[in-house]
C-alpha cells in the first residue's frame, strides 16, 4: 500500500498531556458510527467498553448556548427533520429520539460520564466554540481534550480563548502549508507551526495522497502527530502503523481494536 522502506519510528514527545500514549492512539470516530447510532451516549459507551480511551466527536451550539454533539448542520440525515441544530433549544433537542433512543446528548454530561477518556472535539460552526470551551474549563478538562476544526478563522479563535495546555488539530490552510513544505525541503514552509499538537488528515483529498512518509517525518520533525481519518479497513491500518503513524480514527472499532491487539498496544 505504501512503499517499501517507509517505515517511520520517530514518534515526537508531546507537550500535550492529551497525546501523552504509550503507542499509537485508537479513536472511535463519532463512538464507532459503523456500530450504530454514532455521536450517542449509547454509542460512547459502546466504545469505552470495547477498551477505546479516545473519542471523537463533533460540536454544535443549540440556540440558547449549551454544547451538544452531533455530526450535521440540520437533523435531516437521520430523522428526516429539516431544522438545524442550532436554531432549536436544548430543551426541544434532548427530547428527540432515534430508534428509541435519546439522538443528542450535552458535551458537559458525556466529559462527566467518562471521566477516564479523552476527546477530540470538532468544532462545527463558530456559535460552537465559546459553548465547547466553557465545558472544557468548567470540567477541568483541557488536558482530556484535543479541539479540531477545518476552520482556520475557527480554530484561532479558539486557541485565542482558551489555556495554552489545549490541544489543537490544524485547519484547511494549515494542513496545506504543511503538506507543502513536506514536499518542498529548504523553503520557507517548512517551520511553519502555530500552536498546533497534531495534524489530523485523510488517506487523499481531490484525488491527492496525504499521507505519505514524506508528510508523517516533516511533520514528526516539527513535533506534530499525525492522525488518519477515517480508515476502516485493516489493511490500511497496518500499514499506516508500518508507516508511523500517531494515531487513526475508525467507524470500525472491533476492527482496529484487532489490529491494535495484533500488535499488542490494545487498550490504545
Amino acid at each position: 500500500m505504501f512503499p517499501s522502506g517507509t517505515v517511520s519510528c520517530n514518534r515526537p514527545s508531546s507537550p500535550y498531556r492529551f497525546l501523552r500514549n504509550d503507542g499509537p492512539i485508537g479513536f472511535a470516530h463519532r463512538g464507532g458510527a459503523a456500530e450504530g447510532d454514532e455521536n450517542t451516549a449509547a454509542a460512547f459507551g459502546r466504545a469505552v467498553a470495547a477498551g477505546f480511551r479516545y473519542l471523537e466527536t463533533d460540536v454544535h451550539a443549540s440556540a440558547d448556548g449549551v454544547a451538544v454533539l452531533f455530526h450535521d448542520a440540520d437533523l435531516s440525515r437521520l430523522t428526516g427533520d429539516p431544522r438545524t441544530v442550532e436554531s432549536l433549544t436544548w430543551r426541544e433537542l434532548g427530547a428527540i429520539r432515534h430508534r428509541g433512543e435519546p439522538l443528542i446528548p450535552r458535551l458537559d454530561e458525556v466529559v462527566a460520564a467518562w471521566p477516564g477518556v479523552r476527546f477530540n472535539l470538532d468544532v462545527k460552526s463558530g456559535a460552537s466554540v465559546a459553548p465547547t470551551l466553557r465545558v472544557v474549563e468548567r470540567a477541568a478538562a483541557v488536558d482530556r481534550v484535543l479541539v479540531s476544526s477545518f476552520d482556520d478563522a475557527r480554530l484561532a479563535r479558539v486557541r485565542a480563548d482558551s489555556s495554552p495546555r489545549l490541544a489543537t488539530g490544524m485547519g484547511r490552510r494549515e494542513v496545506a502549508r504543511l503538506w507543502l513544505a513536506s514536499r518542498l525541503p529548504g523553503t520557507g514552509l517548512a517551520g511553519y507551526v502555530h500552536r498546533a499538537a497534531a495534524v489530523q488528515v485523510p488517506l487523499r483529498y481531490r484525488g491527492l495522497t496525504v499521507v505519505d512518509r514524506r508528510l508523517v517525518d516533516h511533520a514528526h520533525r516539527l513535533g506534530l502527530q499525525v492522525h488518519v481519518w477515517t480508515v476502516d479497513d485493516p489493511g490500511m491500518m497496518r500499514a499506516l502503523l508500518d508507516l508511523g503513524v500517531d494515531g487513526i480514527m475508525t467507524d470500525r472499532i472491533d476492527i482496529l481494536a484487532d489490529v491494535y491487539r495484533s500488535r499488542g498496544i490494545w487498550p490504545a
